[in-house]
């Protein structure tokens, strides 16, 4: 198996042409007599925890796809290039749910509600004829099931998840680096000042969120002209310590990395093509001491979830720890089988004809930070967080119009911010009628332990709403991958 593109090199190969000064003015950075534009030359991008580096390329996507079962044609062959991203090793675990939900509980100890949604949907195992409901109560909180996938989470919780792992990453790099109070020193100051007070990275990066029993003793020192001796400030995205936003990964994304093609690139070209993450076009383990297992979890007949007891071959009566079998190529775990993933578009059965052939996407619904009026700080809501409003421009707007907009009606828009259906001539009357897609039908992909295995190759496609969810759904997170992201240069 191929290991992912190095880490050490990805990001250093300009590295030597730089100095410490403007290469335009020769004006020196990180100087407070000057200017004191601070520049950060010492970054080296590396993923967030639980994160893989995906090197992107082209690539056919529905490609893999060698029948169509369903006579949907709804992923037919068109190339794409993927940008170099980041996506989780294994899918979210119970225990990382239940991280999560103790989170919420801790910090927000009154407010049932958000609690209540947080909960993902044990009554999914509930079936009239058959007997899961022990599953009901003990699947997401006995320990023997904490390295499971979290299943019963609709496509609006996963979402919620990532805002939440953006901020808690962020908050524990700062904890661990002094430049916010460490954990003991917040627990000691007690729960009244802990409650409400939740970090979230744009607010801390608007500035509203410092101040005494926040602030760590190692903020940067503040070089801007007129600080006081020894001054210090908040972390800026500039400085480069921050991550970026763990978000679900695009299906083309997903596609990509599930199939690991790298392990099959050789001097520019694919040699081999996949129908599945893995070589060849069986499901079974066809090397030396493993052969005639399979190689991922999913319902191999009608009546046989996981073979025959004494020598069982998949071993998945249900769901399977997350690193469970052989990862892919690109080091990924269960990209086939277990629990189909969502994904971030919305489904359509064209969306091949619309998509940009550069990390096509559909689903977008375009907001901005709100702005509490007459003031440059953002709005937050009862939990701490940025308030978003409908994009109100598809470009930045002059300040004239930006001052007219501003003064008429705050809220206005005049801008179709909401493009889930870009290009699409289909009806939302005829939902329920002759169609069951619509703006909030989202695709999930990769087959589960319930599914037969043609729904473990890559390309096949399914869509439920984003407030549905079930017992063989599960997902993953991913992130943007940024600055310098191939070899160009090495």
């Amino acid at each position: 198996m191929l290991t992912v593109f190095g880490l050490t090199t990805l990001f250093t190969s300009c590295k030597s042409s730089r100095s410490n000064a403007s290469d335009k003015t020769g004006v020196k950075y990180n100087d407070p007599y000057n200017g004191g534009l601070q520049i950060n030359r010492k970054i080296q991008e590396a993923p967030g925890p639980g994160l893989v580096a995906i090197e992107g390329g082209t690539f056919v996507m529905g490609g893999s796809l060698n029948e169509d079962l369903g006579y949907t044609h709804d992923n037919l062959k068109r190339r794409v290039t993927i940008a170099s991203f980041y996506i989780d090793e294994t899918e979210v675990s119970n225990a990382d749910w239940l991280e999560y939900l103790t989170w919420i509980s801790n910090n927000f100890p009154q407010d049932a509600r958000l609690y209540y949604e947080a909960l993902p949907d044990s009554l999914v195992w509930r079936n009239p004829l058959s007997y899961n409901e022990p599953y009901v109560n003990l699947y997401l909180r006995h320990p023997s099931f904490q390295d499971y996938p979290v299943v019963g989470v609709t496509w609006e919780q996963a979402n919620a998840y990532c805002l939440w792992r953006t901020d808690r990453v962020n908050e524990h790099i700062l904890r661990q680096r002094g430049i916010l109070a460490d954990y003991k020193s917040v627990y000691e100051q007690g729960s009244e000042t802990r409650t409400g007070q939740a970090f979230n990275t744009d607010i801390y990066l608007d500035g509203q969120f410092q101040g005494e029993g926040i602030d760590g003793k190692k903020m940067p020192k503040d070089n801007r002209i007129g600080a006081e001796k020894d001054a210090k400030r908040i972390v800026r995205m500039e400085d480069g310590i921050l991550k970026q936003p763990y978000r679900l990964p695009t299906e083309a994304e997903w596609e990509y990395a599930a199939l690991g093609l790298i392990g099959n690139t050789y001097d520019g070209n694919i040699e081999t093509a996949r129908t599945y993450p893995w070589n060849g076009l069986g499901v079974r383990d066809a090397s030396r001491g493993n052969q005639g297992r399979m190689l991922a979890n999913f319902k191999i007949t009608s009546g046989n979830n996981m073979g025959v007891a004494g020598d069982l071959n998949d071993g998945g009566d249900i769901t399977v720890p997350v690193k469970s079998y052989l990862p892919n190529d690109f080091g990924l775990y269960n990209m086939a089988g277990n629990v189909n993933e969502w994904v971030a578009d919305v489904y359509r059965e064209l969306s091949y004809e619309d998509f940009e052939d550069f990390n096509p996407f559909r689903g977008h619904v375009f907001t901005n930070k709100l702005h509490e009026r007459g003031k440059l700080s953002l709005a937050k809501d009862k939990y701490g967080r940025p308030i978003q409003v409908p994009a109100k421009a598809p470009r930045k707007q002059s300040w004239e119009e930006l001052q007219a907009s501003t003064v008429a009606d705050p809220n206005a828009t005049t801008y179709d911010y909401d493009v889930r259906g870009f290009k699409d001539e289909a009806q939302g009357e005829l939902y329920g009628k002759a169609t069951l897609v619509n703006d909030k039908s989202r695709v999930y992909k990769g087959g589960s332990w319930n599914d037969r295995a043609y729904w473990l190759n890559p390309a096949t496609r399914r869509f439920m709403q984003q407030d549905e969810s079930n017992a063989m759904t599960g997902f993953r997170c991913a992130m943007t991958m940024v600055g310098n992201n191939t070899f160009v240069n090495r």
